[in-house]
């Protein structure tokens, strides 16, 4: 190999660095840093269900036989208790849960054509689906 060609090389090894380092700082390494705006867009799919309770509400979005779910409080910005599950009939639950200020989530399961169990609460608040087809 001939020293242009190392040169060419090193160059484009170098660019690429610089692109992936910059791209890293670029995008916020916590997903709950998202604006409230955003949270609807963090699920593929389109949104099929609210499901309200008395201190916030459960989204749930659907794309083919995947559901993929997200917990909102009503106020949001202190830093509460926040969780959010979804299980497919005959599979663990896919949950996130803690201290959180925007929003748990988003989680999601391939569930086809069984039934579904979905589960979110914030602070004393919760609502659960019980076994479902949505």
């Amino acid at each position: 190999m001939n020293r242009g060609a190392i040169r060419r090389r090193l160059a484009l090894g170098l660019a690429l660095l610089t692109t992936s380092a910059t791209l890293t700082l670029a995008v916020p390494g916590n997903a709950h840093a998202a604006a409230p705006e955003a949270v609807g867009t963090a699920c593929s799919g389109r949104k099929i269900k609210t499901l309200p309770f008395s201190t916030g509400s459960v989204r749930v979005y659907k794309r083919g036989g995947t559901f993929c779910v997200i917990t909102l409080p009503k106020n949001p910005g202190p830093r509460q208790y926040m969780m959010v599950s979804v299980q497919a009939r005959g599979f663990h639950p896919s949950k996130d849960e803690g201290m959180y200020t925007r929003f748990a989530g988003p989680r999601g399961t391939h569930a086809g054509q069984r039934k579904v169990r979905v589960k979110g609460a914030v602070g004393a608040g919760s609502v659960d689906t019980g076994w479902v087809r949505f």
